[in-house]
């Protein structure tokens, strides 16, 4: 597959999909996918990562955050996946890639399409069948947004208030609560390619400045139209935006490669 084009678009929200090599099955463990939530609480300590909320499940991650400055997010990526593959490998003995070849990240407008993804999240081991409600499943965001841990916390509720217009955590978490309930009534938990899969999801009026953002590249980019907003697709190469910073400081035998989905 060819590898993707670059874009530099600051200040934007992400959803990052990154799913494990070959689709195994390598985060099917409590202790892995511990680890991972391990590491991404480290990118928030060390780098300033702005966490909004994520979910792990047994062969891929999701992750959504919001683009304080430049390579915060593709240093916190690095940190992560790196550190959490060669844990995994080392204990394992094993050798070879732990992550696909690449992570994809969508550009989220912060507007209805922000609380659209935020639960497209939160359901996704719903999708799976593997749980009937997100409170459910212990490495998912919703159930830290019920229930904030007082050590370790990885969500950053202050900045999804306020992209949420709340003025409250206990509003926060009431108003959460009924939007994750009325999207269990509509019974749409099926996978939306738009949320793993586009350059940007968003508004007429997103869409094009993210358009006039891409200069010239952005001439090429498919426009699709959706029954509440528009996408934006890059045929079939997958995405990944201004996210790349030389792997340097890892040794050639535990350089580990991320992105996809």
């Amino acid at each position: 597959m060819p590898r993707a084009n670059r874009h530099f678009l600051p200040g934007h929200i992400w959803h990052i999909t990154h799913r494990c090599h070959k689709k195994e099955f390598l985060l099917k463990f409590t202790k892995d996918r511990q680890r991972w939530l391990h590491w991404l609480f480290e990118a928030k300590k060390r780098y300033g990562l702005c966490v909004l909320n994520y979910v792990v499940t047994s062969n891929h991650i999701h992750l959504l955050v919001k683009d304080t400055k430049e390579l915060v997010i593709p240093e916190s990526i690095q940190l992560i996946a790196g550190r959490t593959g060669q844990e995994y490998n080392k204990r394992k003995a094993r050798r070879g890639a732990y992550w696909e070849d690449r992570y994809h990240a969508t550009a989220v407008d912060a507007d209805t399409h922000f609380l659209k993804c935020l639960i497209y999240i939160d359901m996704n081991m719903i999708r799976a069948g593997v749980v009937k409600h997100p409170d459910e499943w212990i490495h998912g965001g919703y159930r830290e947004i019920q229930s904030p841990p007082k050590r370790y916390r990885i969500i950053d509720l202050d900045a999804l208030m306020q992209l949420l217009h709340v003025a409250s955590l206990p509003e926060l978490q009431h108003r959460y609560r009924q939007w994750l309930e009325e999207a269990l009534q509509l019974n749409r938990p099926g996978r939306e390619e738009r949320w793993t899969q586009s350059i940007a999801v968003g508004s007429a009026s997103y869409i094009e400045r993210v358009k006039k953002s891409l200069g010239k590249k952005g001439d090429v980019k498919k426009v699709i139209e959706h029954e509440d907003g528009y996408s934006i697709r890059e045929g079939r190469i997958s995405y990944r935006p201004h996210f790349d910073i030389k792997m340097s400081r890892l040794r050639a035998k535990n350089t580990i490669p991320w992105d996809i989905m």
